[in-house]
């Protein structure tokens, strides 16, 4: 019997010690392969793999040889489920299923998961949106004390998460880490850099207006140049061209138009980095403990339908009817985000950079015979209530989230193929394939640098001082979920014109107030809702902060800087 036990002993020490070699030989293949370029040498690369063997190991010795997890359906996000997951599992043993599914739907399925005390899921990639959602419920895992505590043994020592650029937007107010940046993308200004060259637009534009075509700064400017285009010029080589493109259909994605930062770029918000702080960019304000949400509505301190507010949802319709083409208003945003790339679009205020690697593609009307685009992209201009010290604009962070009930061994996991994705051995590959970079050192990398020229400043950019102030929703959103799904609705019959700007931004500041109070009233576990009682909006408007008193002129004149200027401004370590 003993015999026995001790042969079986070898057989099982043999096979680990098999599968051990077999994941550093298939490590080595898909380092030399797949996992290049890197700012890791491969020596360093396979010592970092070495790492994710040995814990993998630990945890298939517990029965855990397969996990599921989830995220939205973006390049990035497909690269990690077709390629990065087969990485894994064959350096680790551990298998993958990543599923990729529709934002909305993530958002959907978190909530359950969330209302029924059961992960679906053993990890999620969801917006960093959800911050604050996150940390007033309590049930998703706090990772500062995981891996400083349970999962230390299952966190790799080169995770480095002081190189990662998002960590401060996955923060709560208790300073702690709950959510793991996996990719990001900033909502820009985007426009034809050789249209805006050329010779007889610019006298033309000049002439009218007098001063230079640019990069708008403000949005005076941008709106010029969109009449410019749409009204002045009117067509292109024999097509239409237009100075502006957005979409406008009554579906949930319109919702994104406007938390995704609008009425931050109008400067409906406070002060305040990454965040508007009293009042946000979604016109909440919170107490002075900074973390209780007190109101939406300007009755109760809020902004959601103060007169920037209001300025800022008047001139997405506006412009969308006027500028764009006629088809605009009955487009999802899926369905929107194609169009510049065919050619007949002049500029976008709102645009996003993930959008960057379809923008690129050989062939298109927008990108020249040597590779090198037509357009470039630039810091979005800023509206007329908008102060120095402000979010810019909107920075998306699809960021790792995990359920702190949810069966241990199995999250260890999800946490181990997490930082696989995001570890420097995988990244800056990733970051190529998607352009959705997450790491400080991967920006800098040469490898950056010799891509940049395709890209239209999509490098400069995140090489830039500007890039901190594009930020994702913050803090004082105490439920993304119940919260956002107001916003469309609301959006909506304003596009329609069966509400007025005013009464559509009106009616949404209210109902946001409502869900609020429920929320107040159901308990949270960290800062509910107080909401403050309604009171005359006129206690509350004023020039030294949010809700901002309206403005006598809401069309200063326009201001212009020319792109290389803006550049050499970001290289010298300026915003502009």
């Amino acid at each position: 019997m003993k015999l026995r036990h001790t042969t079986m002993a070898l057989t099982i020490a043999c096979a680990l010690a098999s599968q051990a070699w077999a994941g550093e030989s298939e490590a080595k293949k898909w380092i030399d392969t797949e996992f290049q370029p890197s700012t890791l040498n491969k020596d360093q690369q396979m010592a970092e793999m070495k790492w994710f063997i040995d814990a993998a190991k630990k945890l298939q010795a517990r029965g855990v040889n397969e996990i599921s997890v989830v995220s939205e359906t973006i390049t990035t996000h497909e690269y990690e489920s077709k390629t990065l997951a087969r990485a894994f599992e064959e350096i680790t043993g551990i298998k993958v299923k990543h599923d990729l599914i529709q934002e909305g739907d993530v958002v959907e399925k978190l909530q359950t998961s969330m209302q029924s005390g059961r992960s679906i899921y053993d990890g999620w990639i969801s917006d960093s949106d959800l911050i604050g959602t996150h940390y007033r419920y309590g049930k998703i895992m706090n990772l500062t004390d995981y891996m400083a505590g349970k999962g230390k043994e299952w966190t790799n020592p080169g995770l480095d998460l002081k190189d990662f650029i998002g960590t401060s937007f996955t923060t709560a107010p208790d300073g702690k880490l709950y959510q793991l940046p996996d990719q990001q993308f900033a909502n820009l200004y985007w426009f034809r850099a050789d249209l805006f060259a050329r010779q007889d637009l610019k006298d033309r534009f000049k002439a009218k207006y007098g001063y230079e075509l640019g990069v708008p700064l403000n949005w005076s400017a941008y709106e010029d140049i969109a009449a410019f285009f749409s009204d002045e010029v009117k067509s292109i080589e024999g097509k239409p061209v237009y100075g502006h493109m957005d979409y406008g259909k009554k579906d949930p994605s319109l919702g994104w138009r406007f938390t995704d930062a609008w009425l931050s770029m109008a400067g409906t918000a406070d002060i305040g980095i990454p965040n508007g702080m009293p009042v946000d960019e979604w016109g909440i304000r919170v107490a002075d403990d900074k973390c209780t949400p007190v109101g939406a509505s300007v009755s109760r301190g809020g902004a959601v339908n103060s007169p920037a507010g209001v300025y800022a949802l008047t001139k997405y319709v506006d412009w969308m009817k006027q500028y764009a083409p006629k088809e605009a208003t009955g487009m999802t945003f899926g369905e929107a985000g194609p169009v510049p790339a065919q050619g007949q679009i002049a500029q976008q205020i709102f645009w996003y950079t993930a959008f960057t690697a379809d923008m690129i593609k050989a062939g298109l009307p927008v990108v020249n015979a040597d590779g090198t685009p037509k357009w470039r992209m630039a810091p979005g201009p800023n509206g007329p209530y908008w102060k120095q010290g402000m979010q810019n604009g909107y920075q998306d962070v699809g960021s790792w989230t995990f359920f702190a009930a949810h069966d241990a061994d199995k999250t260890a996991a999800a946490w181990l193929y997490a930082q696989f994705i995001t570890a420097k051995t995988t990244s800056l590959k990733k970051t190529i394939v998607g352009l959705t970079p997450i790491r400080e050192s991967d920006i800098q990398s040469q490898a950056m640098t010799d891509m940049a020229p395709k890209l239209g400043g999509l490098v400069e950019f995140y090489r830039s001082p500007a890039r901190v102030a594009w930020t994702p929703t913050g803090t004082n959103v105490p439920d993304y979920p119940k919260l956002a799904q107001l916003w469309w609705k609301n959006v909506a019959v304003a596009v329609t014109g069966e509400k007025t700007p005013q009464q559509a931004m009106d009616n949404l500041a209210e109902e946001m107030d409502q869900v609020m109070a429920r929320l107040e009233r159901a308990g949270m576990a960290h800062c509910p809702p107080k909401l403050n009682p309604k009171s005359d909006p006129s206690k509350w408007l004023s020039d030294k902060g949010a809700p901002w008193k309206k403005l006598a002129n809401e069309k200063p004149k326009g201001e212009t800087i020319a792109y290389e200027t803006l550049l050499n401004a970001w290289k010298a370590g300026k915003v502009r």
